[in-house]
């Protein structure tokens, strides 16, 4: 070898450049994963008003083991709080619809009244069970402001089911069971509001 001082400093160069694509690369991978978090997160709370919470509810589990309840199971649940005060509760259900399970996501007020319902997964049939994707969705709306007392748990059915609900056309079962979901999901709140929100029921 006529020059190892040249080929000493074509090594250190080639492991620098190397070192310096490796930490970029890190960097890069780092901020992807972070703005993809941050979208996962804004799609999954557009549920929840953001005049609502000024917390990052995601960050705040309530639970985090499935609790199976009557008609469902919940999946997990956050609190979204504002100037440090509980402003709303987010439930993760899950239910079996026609064609598989669906998913959604629950947000409930304090009160124990409906902010809001959201699909986060679903399989039912294009065109009719289907129809309870997307957002907004005109009828899971239609849950918004009830409560377990508003109306009682009676009429927490369809109306061919003597409850007070329309239905989806031509999707009973799939209509039933996110029914049947949502007033889990009010009654599992009502049941354990002073563990999911902080605050007892004497405060």
């Amino acid at each position: 070898m006529k020059n190892p001082g040249g080929v000493a400093i074509l090594v250190l160069l080639i492991g620098l450049g190397s070192g310096a694509t490796y930490l970029t690369q890190l960097g890069t991978t780092g901020r992807i994963e972070a703005q993809r978090q941050m979208l996962a997160n804004k799609t999954l709370l557009e549920v929840l008003p953001t005049a609502r919470y000024d917390n990052q509810p995601l960050a705040h589990p309530v639970f985090t083991t499935s609790v199976t309840l009557a008609h469902s199971t919940l999946l997990g649940g956050y609190l979204a709080t504002r100037n440090g005060q509980p402003s709303a509760v987010l439930l993760r259900s899950q239910a079996l619809g026609y064609e598989g399970s669906i998913e959604l996501l629950v947000a409930i007020d304090p009160h124990g009244r409906l902010l809001g319902v959201k699909t986060l997964r679903q399989a039912e049939t294009p065109g009719l069970g289907a129809a309870i994707a997307g957002w907004p969705n005109a009828w899971l709306q239609t849950f918004t402001g009830k409560s377990r007392q508003a109306p009682d748990d009676s009429g927490w059915a369809l109306k061919k089911d003597q409850g007070q609900f329309d239905q989806l056309t031509g999707a009973t079962v799939t209509s039933r069971a996110v029914l049947q979901a949502v007033h889990d999901a009010l009654r599992y709140f009502d049941e354990h509001k002073a563990q999911l929100t902080g605050v007892s029921a004497d405060e």
